[in-house]
């Protein structure tokens, strides 16, 4: 909008203050208009555009950067700066919907039927979503679990794909759902027995699958339109349901005659007779016999055992207790003991072709690690001799077969799921001598367009990393379009859920372990950048890729798979990523080093890297944390409450120290890692001799300790 010169002049000499207001208004409305759409919506937006092939129909559409709201991207629709509502049905659009649509976290309705796109639905949706359509598409797999979060949820179509497989028992905490639909594709096995609390539910389209079993689940929901034609459907229609209007059963094997008495109730058929009751009983007090002996032989077992470090039982999504390490001292080199999962594992049962000889003599396991394997640490000749030993260290990856794996995780179930990321699921396997390992289950979609072998590539480079603080790769699985990749296993999880998942009975990491941490955190990085030849960048560092041995060492996951990152270099959480990091050529080793800082103001601060639910100023760590690092009330109002002020305040001021220096704008200005190494190891150094200096009676308070 144009003003003309004397409408302003008019303005400037006293002409009506209502006129000064509208030009302001109309200001503000321009300067509104000009916002950018919040920086995690472009990024998902860019994803998806790449994943679906750049379509030209998407006018406005960009794969990176970009104003969805501003530019009135096709089919986006905003509220704010903020992308509300994504409708792209009936494009002909093709390819895949991206691995970022959880930080769509506006978005309420997200409409892509009547396209082509195929591969798995991804697992991670729009989170507050309560439309969701993909029907008629090409989708595959199964049911996304991250449905069963959506907590707002009110239709979902998913009808006319390709899906397969029987549903998981994940509709408990969806009693605003109204519309289900599932119809026309292959999924089979029994109806799970949360669809009893769709109590919203009035619409439920089923027909055209191969389900098996009853119906009776569905007898109490108040439903006015039902369909489960054309199935494998057994016993006999519920009362209740012969009374909707709108309903087809045709095409299954219902039972003919009257129905038994209870065969109705929702859950399955009730007992018949006394007879029937008389058998169920006994058959219910000779199982609660069973498992109780089975628990008093585990138990019994677990005692013998000590050792053990496996989970003996499925603890999805449940805390853990446990006692940190307080009192430990923190050596000089601050490497972790011996581990002790090769030697737990055996080579005849798991078929890991290793050679043991060389594995004995490799400088990285055994009474005492090698230091941190860099330059800093070792002079040149010593180095090249141990890096030549590491060399010699024959360990090829096993190839494990997808049936083995199908039957360790129960066919990749629910129960067995630890944990979702932007590559792929991870889920625990679990064999009968006891073994546990984690199987992470690469998105098909990330292999479109790429050569079979490349798969292969990525097992051999990540089969040559071996680290300490590096989580140790076992195995691989290339089958029937499935790639995974099989890790060691850790019962400890991840340093993501002791800073920002614990509950009210978990104690929180004191000040020595966080640094312990941030030291092993830092040597796995120094590894990649300097001692890998060529070097690795990471591209993924997060505090959910950090995970806890049972001594609380760290171990460093996702390392050798930056090459799923390179279309956008997007692949982390809203945070973590470094300024630079807009395109895949900007991304450098240096960006690994700003997403280590982000890392190592978690531990210090506990807060996420981005928290909407903070005050605005607050929501991004890095922007509210950085101006206070060398400010010594502001610092201290900084640390994490849970420590509850037991920490050493110069340690603390030296931590944030190199911080600052970690998460600078400018990557030049940035240390390479082996600095940072360095700068961390100082910091222990003070604090072992501060503590070898104690005097007997000291009270050994934290807050004693001056370093």
């Amino acid at each position: 909008m144009r003003f003309e010169g004397p409408s302003i002049l008019g303005i400037r000499r006293g002409k009506n203050m209502e006129d000064l207001t509208v030009v302001l208004v109309i200001t503000m409305l321009i300067a509104g208009a000009d916002a950018k759409t919040d920086s995690p919506d472009v990024s998902a937006l860019n994803v998806m555009y790449s994943s679906m092939n750049s379509p030209s129909k998407l006018t406005g559409w960009q794969s990176s950067g970009g104003d969805p709201c501003g530019d009135n991207w096709y089919g986006i629709e905003c509220s704010g700066s903020s992308v509300t509502k994504i409708k792209l049905m009936g494009l002909d659009l093709s390819g895949s919907l991206g691995y970022q649509l959880s930080s769509l976290t506006s978005v309420t309705y997200f409409d892509m039927s009547e396209n082509k796109l195929n591969g798995e639905i991804p697992y991670q949706l729009p989170p507050n979503a309560v439309h969701i359509d993909l029907s008629e598409n090409k989708f595959t797999g199964n049911v996304p679990y991250s449905i069963s979060q959506m907590l707002d949820l009110k239709f979902l179509n998913l009808g006319h794909n390709q899906l397969k497989g029987q549903l998981i028992d994940m509709f408990g905490k969806l009693s605003k759902l109204q519309t289900l639909d599932l119809s026309s594709n292959e999924l089979s096995g029994n109806l799970p027995q949360s669809f009893v609390s769709l109590s919203s539910l009035s619409k439920l389209r089923l027909q055209k699958n191969e389900f098996t079993g009853t119906i009776n689940v569905l007898a109490k929901l108040k439903l006015n339109d039902l369909n489960v034609a054309d199935n494998h459907f057994t016993g006999w229609i519920p009362s209740n349901l012969k009374k909707i209007n709108n309903l087809n059963t045709d095409g299954n094997s219902w039972s003919s005659g009257p129905a038994p008495p209870g065969s109705e109730d929702a859950g399955g058929g009730g007992i018949g007779n006394s007879g029937l009751s008389a058998v169920a009983i006994t058959i219910i007090i000779l199982s609660v016999l069973v498992a109780l002996a089975l628990v008093i032989t585990l138990f019994t077992k677990k005692s013998s055992s000590p050792s053990s470090h496996f989970l003996d039982e499925e603890r999805a999504s449940q805390r853990r207790q446990f006692t940190p390490l307080s009192s430990q001292e923190l050596t000089h080199d601050m490497m972790p003991a011996p581990r002790k999962s090769f030697k737990d594992l055996d080579p005849a049962s798991l078929s890991v072709s290793i050679d043991m000889k060389g594995l004995q003599k490799s400088p990285s396991i055994g009474n005492r690690n090698l230091q941190s394997d860099t330059k800093s640490s070792l002079s040149d000749s010593e180095f090249a001799s141990r890096l030549n030993a590491r060399r010699s260290t024959s360990f090829r990856s096993v190839s494990y077969a997808l049936a083995d794996l199908q039957s360790a995780t129960a066919n990749f179930a629910t129960g067995r799921l630890i944990g979702e990321g932007t590559i792929g699921r991870v889920y625990k396997a679990k064999y009968a001598d006891g073994k546990v390992l984690a199987v992470k289950k690469i998105e098909s979609s990330l292999f479109q367009g790429r050569k079979p072998e490349e798969f292969s590539e990525i097992v051999t480079k990540i089969s040559a990393l071996h680290h300490p603080n590096i989580t140790e790769l076992y195995g691989y699985c290339s089958e029937q379009g499935h790639n995974m990749l099989i890790y060691e296993y850790f019962r400890n999880g991840s340093l993501h859920e002791f800073l920002h998942l614990s509950d009210d009975f978990s104690k929180p990491l004191t000040w020595n372990t966080r640094v312990r941490i941030a030291l092993g955190t830092a040597k796995a990085i120094e590894y990649l950048h300097e001692v890998c030849s060529p070097s690795i960048t990471h591209k993924n560092i997060k505090s959910s890729n950090i995970f806890l041995d049972m001594e609380f060492n760290p171990r460093l996951s996702d390392c050798g798979l930056g090459t799923f990152h390179q279309r956008t270099s997007q692949n982390l959480g809203a945070g973590y990523n470094a300024p630079e990091c807009t395109k895949p050529s900007a991304y450098t080793l240096k960006s690994d080093v700003y997403s280590f800082g982000v890392v190592m103001l978690e531990l210090l601060t506990g807060r996420m890297p981005f928290n909407s639910s903070k005050p605005r100023p607050e929501q991004c760590l890095v922007r509210w944390a950085t101006p206070q690092l060398h400010e010594i009330d502001a610092l201290e109002r900084m640390v994490d409450p849970a420590l509850r002020g037991l920490y050493p305040p110069k340690s603390v001021s030296r931590f944030a120290d190199t911080i600052a220096l970690c998460v600078q704008a400018e990557p030049d200005f940035r240390p390479p890692m082996s600095e940072v190494v360095q700068a961390l190891v100082r910091l222990v150094q003070r604090s072992s001799m501060n503590k070898r200096g104690e005097s007997p009676g000291s009270s050994g308070r934290m807050d004693d300790f001056d370093y």
